[in-house]
């Protein structure tokens, strides 16, 4: 008796908090495409726009019960169809929305494909959710706001100011706050601008950012260090780490292509994650429906203000190049993404593939990056890894890369070793940003076939700098480059062919000492080669230009 009486108090308690109108707030104000109100009422389930397109959700007290006894929703008890044909976004938002609020997993239906029209819905993900093999089209021909990402994983954590800390300091050990728990902090000060880009896309820079995770003593995880100094600090926010992983498990996602004016007008209809201790694993992602023109993507998968993010087990697929005019009014190919991580700390790439080939050059490099550390590729074949604004520490290995190879600007340690790169070049400094790399280079255990077989004037390290130009900092050479155990497959180079170089020639005007840089490069000061073997049999070279490498101290072991 006292049992029942137990569970008729449980029970009533629930009900009667939920006739109260459970108001859930899905990370945006009232009436945006997040938001989601729920309701508790005697009847069935139903889900219903508002004339402002606000979506509401209500569930009976019995249905509340029987959902989290079992412990997880499907996207069909809350009105999917899964038909391919009706637009289901508003059944898979609700499906979340009534997950989130009680803690449940989201398990889709294999057998059906759930179409996702044009209409500005975001789905908001913070429980675990298993797509399964379940198929999900993406129809991008017609948009309502191509900013709206179709998914968002996000946190109930919510961020906040840190409006005590006024500078910061390189490699600062310690900030002056008490946390509630780890947080990723985030600052900035738009008082100063870097990474001011040059060529085509040129650019009057960013405004000085730096992330860094801290306990909640304040302790900087020296693993990714504070990189600049703030003399000022025009925003400060710590963004709490959630301690319980989330995970995303399967789903085979089709994108119908935009057709939109090529132009960058980025498309954000992706899967944005946002919340920091998360693994993405056994997703697929195509593309259907590319025609000869198109607006860029901004990566189906994209990764940003957050830490600690796995991607693994994912095949992945390349957009089409497009051209348009760039900010130098000429002719410029448009990077478009698959992948995309921004402002964001330990992410890892494990075991992911492409559809298509990683050395078809009318498809753009997979991989676009910005203010990132920690960057992992592991057992990855993919077209590219590239890094725009900076990274701070990345490591490739047991992996192959395709025709755009390594692209990369930053500083701490680059590490290439047990994988075979088919680029340009084995390492690409990126010249828009000032080729510069700010620590050390390390390869080993690798295959380099300059530009996949073709010929061409091979070189490992690829870069271009005139020091004419401010990029908003010192532009760095690798301080110290070591290479072992290499194997360059040049065996198909013309008769003319020299051999291949350590370092492309960063700078042609500079072939004695009559040059001015008024921004002078740093150049390397060691290189170490160990076991380094050419198919052509031609000994490798410093440089079609020694005067400019002429310092450099060239170590070779046997």
């Amino acid at each position: 008796m006292t049992i029942k009486l137990t569970r008729m108090m449980k029970y009533t308690l629930l009900t009667f908090l939920l006739s109260i109108c459970a108001l859930v707030t899905q990370g945006q104000t009232k009436g945006s495409p997040e938001h989601v109100v729920i309701t508790s009422e005697k009847g069935k389930i139903r889900v219903s726009i508002h004339e402002n397109g606000e979506l509401h959700l209500n569930v009976s007290p019995k249905d509340v019960v029987k959902y989290k006894a079992a412990g997880l929703v499907r996207y069909r008890d809350f009105g999917a169809r899964g038909n391919g044909k009706t637009d289901d976004i508003d059944a898979i938002a609700a499906t979340h929305a009534f997950a989130n609020l009680h803690g449940l997993l989201v398990k889709a239906d294999d057998k059906n494909t759930y179409y996702i029209g044009g209409k500005e819905r975001t789905v908001l993900i913070r429980t675990d959710t298993d797509f399964g093999t379940a198929a999900f089209l993406i129809d991008d021909t017609d948009v309502q706001n191509r900013d709206a990402s179709v998914f968002t994983v996000s946190s109930d954590l919510k961020p906040f100011k840190l409006e005590t800390i006024t500078s910061l300091k390189r490699n600062q050990q310690k900030i002056d706050a008490a946390l509630p728990a780890s947080c990723l902090i985030t600052v900035t000060n738009a008082t100063v601008k870097q990474y001011i880009r040059f060529g085509l896309n040129q650019n009057k820079g960013s405004s000085q950012t730096d992330l860094f995770v801290v306990d909640k003593n304040g302790n900087v995880d020296m693993n990714a260090p504070i990189i600049w100094d703030f003399t000022q600090i025009t925003d400060i926010t710590a963004l709490p780490i959630d301690e319980k992983p989330l995970k995303i498990t399967g789903g085979r996602f089709t994108t119908i292509a935009n057709k939109a004016e090529s132009k960058y007008t980025y498309y954000n209809r992706n899967m944005a994650i946002r919340r920091s201790n998360v693994l993405v694993e056994g997703l697929e992602h195509r593309i259907k429906g590319e025609a000869d023109h198109g607006a860029p993507y901004a990566g189906f998968i994209n990764i940003g203000d957050c830490a600690y993010v796995t991607v693994k087990n994912t095949i992945l697929t390349g957009h089409r190049t497009y051209n348009t005019i760039g900010a130098a009014d000429k002719p410029v190919s448009m990077g478009t993404y698959d992948l995309s991580a921004n402002r964001a700390l330990n992410v890892s790439f494990v075991n992911c593939s492409q559809t298509n080939d990683i050395n078809d050059n009318t498809y753009w490099g997979i991989l676009g990056s910005n203010f990132c550390k920690n960057l992992l590729y592991d057992h990855c074949t993919l077209s590219r890894f590239d890094a725009h604004q900076g990274v701070a520490n990345a490591t490739i290995r047991n992996s192959t890369l395709g025709h755009m190879g390594i692209n990369a600007i930053g500083s701490g340690l680059l590490l290439v070793e047990n994988s075979t790169i088919r680029g340009r070049s084995l390492v690409n400094l990126r010249p828009d940003y000032g080729s510069t790399w700010q620590g050390e280079l390390i390869i080993r255990n690798c295959v380099f076939v300059p530009a996949d077989g073709k010929s061409i004037s091979a070189a490992l390290i690829s870069g271009s700098y005139s020091g004419q130009h401010d990029f908003g900092y010192t532009c760095y050479m690798p301080e110290r480059i070591t290479i072992e155990n290499l194997r360059i497959d040049d065996s198909r180079h013309g008769e003319n062919y020299q051999g291949p170089a350590i370092f492309a020639n960063f700078n042609p005007q500079m072939t004695d000492t009559s040059y001015r840089e008024k921004f002078p490069y740093v150049i390397t000061k060691e290189v170490s080669l160990r076991n380094v073997t050419t198919a052509s049999g031609n000994a490798l070279r410093i440089s079609d230009n020694p005067f400019m490498f002429r310092d450099v101290k060239v170590n070779t072991g046997h």
